[in-house]
């Protein structure tokens, strides 16, 4: 079995702590993939160390010459897709299909990113004196930490990196513990493509010892973080004045109403509930149905649900995978019985699977209603709730009733209920007759209300997590010119 350890400074290295965890297939839990480094704060420093001094060097090559790294990562990706993919699918559950799309993603913002390098657009704008020039620029932060979970193991650690490469920053990078493999294997390919040595540094650990001090290491400029809301709190807390991005998870919701197409709106509640086994921050945990189909949809999507096939993500019969790991299993059930003691109807599902592997039945309640725990908390895990509201504007009310607000979608074809919910509803995202999950890498990614802290990943969002935007000043009238105090008189 082999033991895979950090990469510092460019070079393969062991933990100075000499222990190291391993990283299980979920779906077989006896069958281990690997052993790694479980790191101490010392590790992180050295890698601080190596990506400092890569820093300078790193950020003054012109971004479209950065660019070129990052093509090569992208004609990577594209060449070891499947091998990725199938690995991913053994280290994290998700089925195969649902795996290739994670490294495609990949793939496009490896590509997208690549394509900022000759952009990093600034602006110019007029100057309020004669003979004064303004403008601005984008100039890269430093050091980066970025802290990546296990649902997305190569896409999220992908929407960090390359923004963070093209904008001329140096990285040190925690993967999650249940998915260090994929990490590694994706920054064997940044190594391959070119990345210079220190421009990049993986760290396996825990989030108490190698989180902790990326997130207070003062060399350390900006954190990038997805994780649990609790985490993200820490986080703020601990960060001090560092530039900070957080991406915090949802309690998302589809609408479904009276008109809308009903085959379409099953479909896409199977997809956002139960795709990835509903670990995404952008599941669709909640369907908020109008009352007049309210009985017609719980019988569609009873059909479809009880038709979905649990598996090893690589069998090509599998509809849903194995949750991460025993507590995710644990998590998922002790939902279920505060769904069912909250008075909330148990229409199927509901049950811990008796395989080898952390499997649960794809679970569906009805009459829940918004002050419901099922209703309000994340669970991440193979849970639908459905309630009933009267009109699009108690369904809104329904919809904003969380903490959260991530994704959304409605199905209508009625276009006032369409641009209501668009404009009323509390989300950073928000789907027509689509389901929650879908995002595309050149547009922004994020949330609102405790989803985060207002920073957007991907698209130019990720540009400007990733840099620092300066102003520039040239006065070329050869005298002293005061903004604000001197004025300009018109010439006759």
């Amino acid at each position: 079995m082999l033991t895979y350890r950090n990469y510092i400074g460019g070079k393969w290295v062991s933990s100075d702590s000499k222990e190291i965890f391993k990283s299980i297939d979920p779906a077989r839990p006896l069958h281990i993939l690997g052993y790694f480094q479980k790191s101490t704060k010392e590790d992180v420093k050295t890698a601080v160390e190596a990506a400092g001094k890569a820093y300078e060097p790193w950020s003054d090559v012109p971004a479209p010459y950065r660019a070129k790294v990052l093509f090569n990562v992208r004609d990577l990706l594209i060449k070891n897709k499947e091998r990725l993919s199938r690995l991913l699918t053994l280290e994290m559950g998700k089925v195969l299909p649902e795996a290739r799309g994670d490294v495609q993603e990949a793939i496009d913002v490896f590509e997208y990113m690549a394509g900022e390098g000759r952009r990093l657009f600034g602006h110019t704008t007029p100057s309020e004196l004669r003979d004064k020039f303004c403008m601005t620029i984008r100039r890269p932060i430093g050091i980066v930490g970025l802290i990546t979970p296990w649902n997305f193991p190569i896409a999220i650690p992908a929407w960090k990196l390359a923004p963070a490469l093209i904008c001329g920053n140096s990285v040190v990078f925690k993967p999650a513990t249940d998915t260090p493999l994929c990490a590694i294997k994706l920054v064997e390919i940044l190594e391959k493509a070119g990345v210079p040595k220190g421009a990049v540094n993986l760290i396996t650990g825990s989030g108490a010892e190698v989180g902790s001090e990326i997130i207070k290491n003062k060399k350390i400029r900006a954190i990038s973080f997805t994780g649990s809301k609790k985490v993200g709190e820490y986080v703020m807390q601990n960060a001090g004045l560092k530039k900070v991005g957080l991406e915090l998870g949802g309690k998302n919701a589809i609408i479904v109403m009276d008109d809308a197409n009903l085959d379409l709106a099953v479909d896409g509640i199977i997809w956002g509930g139960f795709g990835t086994t509903g670990q995404r921050c952008t599941a669709a945990s909640r369907v908020i149905v109008h009352s007049k189909i309210k009985k017609k949809l719980e019988i569609a999507l009873l059909k479809k649900i009880k038709g979905l096939r649990l598996g090893h993500g690589l069998k090509s019969t599998t509809d849903v995978g194995p949750l991460i790991n025993k507590s995710a299993v644990e998590k998922t059930q002790k939902y279920t019985v505060i769904g069912k003691e909250e008075g909330a109807k148990l229409l199927c599902g509901g049950k811990i699977v008796k395989m080898l592997g952390n499997f649960y039945t794809p679970t569906l309640f009805t009459n829940v209603t918004p002050t419901m725990r099922i209703a309000k908390e994340e669970i991440f895990g193979p849970v639908v709730s459905i309630l009933e509201a009267k009109n699009i504007d108690q369904a809104i009310e329904f919809a904003n009733s969380v903490d959260y607000g991530l994704s959304s979608s409605i199905y209508t074809n009625d276009i006032r209920n369409a641009f209501k919910a668009m404009e009323k509803i509390e989300a950073g995202l928000t789907y027509v007759n689509s389901s929650t999950i879908g995002s595309e890498v050149h547009l922004p990614f994020g949330g609102v209300k405790d989803t985060g802290n207002g920073t957007r990943e991907a698209g130019w969002g990720g540009i400007e997590e990733f840099s620092e935007e300066k102003t520039l000043y040239v006065d070329y009238s050869n005298k002293l010119q005061k903004a604000q105090i001197d004025v300009v008189k018109f010439k006759k």
